[in-house]
């Protein structure tokens, strides 16, 4: 069992290192010999630590870099200390390397206080994840761990993190949170959310997992908004890879039937994922969608209060000039797309059979021949699923010219 006084002692030295990595930034921005910059509390808070021998930092073996760069921050400041005052040609230019010096070890003291954050959350968060009581005694600890979690990899990529990342297995664990439904709703969604930011973090070496493993299952069985939010975005990022994945576990059906539930924003997630798979999406995952009445729930959708076409945009276009009062032809034009936001803001299944048949023209999964018996088979299935003449004559139009707001 892990000491009481270090557990007590980590977020103590944590807050600590997180001080001086901001000292360490704030001195390679104003690394100067000025008086009121030289007794700058950056580069007090650094000499500080360096003669500090029994600080618990140096506790801690992956420091001894550290230590050295302090070491040295400390003789360059001396040195630039000793210039100050004189005028001389060689005392400007010692100033001058001196000052570069220090901008560029304040520099390599940020890497490394960084690293051992990275290593002291990493080690934090794993410990949390594996501990986790049944009754989520710690969940409230474990989800803002998780959530400062998302936030570093979302700074961009970083090898020494990564290996860190791939050495405490946290994929599997996250996987393992997101899968558990004795979790509590929210855990399993920041759960998500987190192996969201590592796919964007490195597609490469974490796609495999989420490819093999049981996300997608995962996210589908849980069917909330923040989780069908995280299958769209694993969408975009995997794109054909895991639009694969999805039609040959069978998962399509549950797609299209968030299209039926009644929470809007679960509709517009679902259509959302709906419009992904159709760019992205091979002849198989299309066929799929078909088979499952798509095109007719799209054209229900479209039929609503919430839909609409281009004529509507053209009727809504008319209306804002009328209350807002006809002004110079060049600038109504380049309003246009401004009108078009406000007028899809308010009717978001507008036009939404031809969106997604304009999704499997432009998209990447489809031959060209594909492209075109498909547009029939959408256009046959309009016809079908109209309620009229003039409601076919409509889509079938928006279909044929590609209409796409």
């Amino acid at each position: 069992m892990e000491d009481p006084s270090v557990q007590v002692q980590a977020p103590r030295v944590l807050n600590v290192l997180e001080a001086l990595k901001q000292a360490s930034v704030d001195l390679q921005a104003h690394p100067s010999s000025n008086s009121a910059e030289f007794n700058s509390s950056a580069i007090k808070a650094l000499l500080e630590l360096e003669t500090e021998s029994d600080a618990p930092l140096y506790e801690d073996p992956h420091l001894s870099t550290l230590s050295q760069h302090l070491a040295d921050l400390k003789t360059l400041v001396q040195t630039l200390h000793k210039s100050r005052g004189r005028n001389s040609l060689r005392s400007f230019l010692a100033r001058r390397v001196s000052t570069h010096s220090i901008s560029r070890v304040a520099g390599s003291i940020e890497t490394e206080i960084q690293a051992w954050i990275d290593r002291e959350h990493i080690e934090r968060l794993t410990k949390a994840l594996k501990d986790l009581d049944g009754d989520g005694g710690n969940e409230d600890e474990l989800l803002k761990l998780l959530t400062q979690f998302e936030g570093r990899v979302s700074q961009g990529f970083s090898r020494e993190l990564q290996d860190l990342v791939l050495k405490s297995k946290v994929f599997s664990l996250l996987e393992t949170i997101l899968c558990n439904p004795s979790c509590s709703k929210s855990l399993r969604e920041q759960s998500a959310y987190s192996i969201a930011s590592l796919i964007r973090f490195n597609k490469d070496v974490f796609v495999g997992q989420v490819l093999m493993g049981p996300t997608v299952q995962a996210l589908l069985t849980m069917s909330s908004t923040h989780s069908i939010k995280v299958l769209c975005e694993l969408i975009k990022s995997i794109k054909s890879p895991l639009v694969d994945e999805i039609e040959s576990n069978g998962e399509i059906p549950k797609i299209i039937n968030l299209l039926d539930m009644k929470d809007l924003q679960m509709k517009l997630l679902a259509m959302d994922c709906m419009l992904e798979i159709g760019y992205f999406g091979r002849k198989e995952a299309i066929d799929a969608m078909l088979e499952q009445g798509l095109v007719k729930k799209l054209v229900e959708l479209q039929r609503s209060e919430l839909g609409g076409d281009l004529i509507e945009m053209e009727r809504f276009e008319e209306k804002e000039k009328n209350d807002r009062g006809v002004g110079a032809g060049g600038v109504v034009e380049s309003k246009r797309e401004s009108r078009e936001r406000k007028f899809l803001k308010r009717h978001p299944f507008a036009s939404c059979v031809a969106r997604f048949a304009v999704q499997l023209e432009v998209g990447e999964g489809l031959r060209q021949r594909e492209r075109r018996a498909l547009k029939q088979e959408i256009l046959l299935r309009v016809r079908e699923a109209s309620a009229s003449d003039a409601e076919a004559a409509t889509i079938v139009a928006e279909v044929l010219w590609g209409s796409s707001p």
